[in-house]
């Protein structure tokens, strides 16, 4: 059998540091080059990771995400710059990532991951970046690629803290053998209402996508069982160990999932709460209420909040007792309503289950009662 050819000169070049390690040299490279990953989500975690994985010379990038760039975005999303707002984020994703390493094959998928698409996405790929923000689509990553056999790195990021691990059903532990259940619909915040250090999902990116790199080059030790917990204030990595739940439904000793199934159901998210609401900035309703616009300001807030802030004129129903005072409102099922809580996430449930019972011309006011004290009125207090 002959021996495999030599890297070209121009990767040589490229890739000299890399060669010079003699954990790493020519073998460690030859793998990257003819490696995969697929990284599921283009946002906070997928830019960074995009960016490293193409540099080191991966051979095949494949990424998913079916969002458009927005001006919020550009804090942390650092693939993407001012001109590319509106446009698809895996389109700029391909132009970013040629212009860095041409020879990097990035594979884009517009499209969300799902219990139908996931299996088909993730099976031609070495290895899955998990950079999604939601409980739903990390289940299902999870359990795609517990099925498939395939090594999933994990990361999160919420205001300034981060973690990642490395879960592989094959060798150790999945993400069900740490997290049995989703915590309940709504106690976590998104980072939209949470707030992220826009520094953040770099760190947690970077070792990401070190992970990717190690396990193509099966150089090191995997984070598999180790869970690594990074708070950026205080400047600290934590770490504790993990084992296989021998009762975890796919990867335990007697599982019983063996195909994907509802993960919206599975993490509490309602499928009939997926309609898009159309939102309304603070300047733009101030805007509309000083030309004496009719319409009607809700705050979904909670009673404790009303009293430390509040924006004139609005009424007070809390989310948790919406359904049952639809009547109170009645009147303006065919009348403009702005919804508002606290940072624009209750707000937009409240304005999905107004749309469903039929109010025609719903609104939600982004970034809640906090952005309007920021852009409108510095007298409304802020609060935590």
């Amino acid at each position: 059998m002959g021996l495999k050819p030599l890297l070209k000169a121009e990767q040589f070049d490229r890739y000299q540091r890399h060669l010079n390690l003699p954990e790493f040299g020519v073998d460690g490279q030859r793998k990257l080059l003819e490696g995969s990953v697929l990284l599921v989500g283009a946002g906070g975690l997928g830019c960074p990771s995009a960016l490293y994985l193409a540099a080191a010379g991966v051979g095949r990038i494949g990424l998913i995400d079916d969002d458009v760039v927005d001006l919020s975005n550009l804090q942390r999303q650092i693939l993407y710059g001012t001109p590319d707002v509106g446009r698809l984020k895996v389109e700029v994703a391909k132009e970013r990532v040629a212009h860095l390493n041409p020879e990097v094959n990035l594979e884009i998928h517009a499209t969300r991951l799902n219990s139908d698409n996931a299996l088909d996405l993730l099976r031609d790929y070495d290895v899955i970046v998990d950079g999604t923000d939601n409980f739903s689509t990390r289940y299902l990553t999870n359990d795609a690629c517990s099925l498939l056999g395939k090594p999933c790195v994990y990361g999160a990021i919420l205001r300034f803290e981060g973690q990642v691990s490395v879960f592989d059903a094959q060798r150790g532990p999945c993400y069900r053998c740490l997290f049995p259940e989703p915590p309940p619909a709504g106690s976590v915040p998104s980072c939209a209402e949470g707030g992220v250090l826009g520094v953040l999902p770099g760190v947690v990116a970077m070792l990401q996508a070190t992970e990717a790199v190690k396990l193509l080059a099966k150089i090191g030790e995997p984070l598999l069982g180790r869970f690594i917990q990074y708070d950026a204030l205080d400047m600290r990595f934590s770490e504790f160990r993990f084992s296989k739940d021998p009762l975890c439904p796919i990867c335990g000793k007697n599982p019983t999932l063996f195909a994907l199934s509802d993960y919206d159901g599975f993490c509490g998210v309602s499928q009939s709460l997926s309609m898009d609401i159309q939102g309304i900035s603070g300047v733009a309703l101030n805007e509309m209420r000083m030309r004496g616009a009719e319409h009607l300001l809700l705050d979904v807030r909670d009673l404790d909040e009303v009293d430390r802030a509040k924006i004139g004129g609005a009424v007070l129903i809390p989310l948790s007792q919406l359904e049952s005072r639809f009547p109170e409102i009645d009147d303006w099922k065919e009348r403009l309503v702005v919804v508002h809580c606290h940072k624009g996430s209750r707000s937009e449930k409240a304005c999905q289950l107004l749309a469903l019972q039929g109010f025609s011309n719903v609104r939600n006011l982004e970034g809640g009662i906090d952005a309007w004290a920021l852009t409108v009125d510095s007298d409304v207090a802020r609060y935590d």
